[in-house]
């Protein structure tokens, strides 16, 4: 490539393509919809939630990317939604393990992923400079009607995501240090929001966000709601201690899910649907009476416990 042209490719797009070329198997068309995708996000997840309303020279570009990204989905149905999740999809992660990937001190590589993501995407978690955190206003949120607020909670974490976005949305992006990102963690469990790490195949088939989502604007909850399995549980489950619960229904109030209830014929007594609960922990934070926990599931899959996975790379 000549210095010229270089210059007129902006680093950040430079760096996503080199990183692109490492990995075996990485095309041109994947190249393509990762910097469509990363370069136009509030287009093209507009796009995806069935907003067409684009600008004229957008048109064609977003809406090859998305078709290009959804051509296993073309004929529709549960396989479509199956496909789709394959490849873009979070994992549920507790607060504890959100501030855990943003608090990284040195790159890390890890394989053989599936025992821990439950898709066939997320075989590799690769951060390189995982200090490097920029904090992007949510583009479902922007999106949104009456969004809730603040919009800058979307973390991306490493590179070369991180300064691909920070140089393409300089009025809706800022770097932030990792003390920061962990505040912006703690107040977004504290508002009932539930943070996703995030993986997507155009964006090197990785880990490459934290979205820190509610249930009204976020476009992943919506799928998930309408039957498309994009969002992983966190191998745990609310459990309840019977005797500290008042029945405040506070939780009841607060759960995403809808996975709590109170039981009719026993005062003081919350039901937990162990289906429906994804293991967010936010019900866990908004019990006045600490009578919610989060315990161990099997059957929910394996956490994202960083520490053991850190050590085992």
């Amino acid at each position: 490539m000549s210095s010229e042209r270089r210059r007129l490719i902006r680093s950040g797009t430079r760096a996503l393509w080199r990183e692109g070329r490492r990995i075996r198997g990485y095309s041109f068309t994947d190249f393509l919809h990762g910097y469509v995708y990363a370069r136009w996000p509030y287009h093209y997840i507009g796009w995806a939630k069935g907003d067409r309303r684009l600008p004229t020279l957008l048109k064609p570009l977003v809406g090859l990317a998305a078709k290009l990204f959804l051509r296993e989905a073309a004929a529709g149905g549960q396989d479509a939604k199956r496909a789709y999740a394959d490849r873009y999809h979070g994992k549920v992660v507790p607060t504890d393990a959100a501030e855990q990937l943003v608090s990284l001190e040195e790159p890390i590589e890890l394989r053989d992923l599936e025992r821990i993501i439950p898709y066939a995407t997320a075989r590799d978690i690769v951060m390189n400079d995982p200090d490097h955190i920029v904090a992007l206003e949510c583009p479902c949120r922007s999106g949104a009607e009456n969004p809730c607020l603040p919009l800058d909670v979307c973390l991306i974490i490493g590179e070369p995501f991180a300064s691909f976005v920070a140089e393409h949305h300089p009025e809706k992006a800022r770097r932030i240090a990792r003390e920061e990102a962990v505040d912006i963690l703690r107040a977004e469990r504290d508002r009932g929001h539930v943070h996703h790490a995030f993986f997507k195949d155009a964006m090197l088939g990785r880990f490459y966000a934290i979205c820190n989502c509610c249930s009204c604007c976020c476009g992943a909850m919506r799928a998930f709601r309408n039957g498309t399995p994009m969002l992983a549980s966190s191998g745990y489950v609310a459990a309840l201690d019977e005797a500290a619960c008042v029945g405040c229904g506070a939780c009841v109030e607060t759960c995403p899910f809808d996975a709590l209830s109170l039981r009719d014929d026993v005062d003081g007594v919350v039901v937990i649907d162990r289906e429906a609960c994804m293991g967010c922990g936010v019900c866990v934070a908004a019990c006045p009476q600490d009578a919610l926990s989060l315990s161990r599931d099997p059957a929910k899959g394996e956490p994202l416990w960083i520490d053991d996975l850190v050590q085992a790379s």
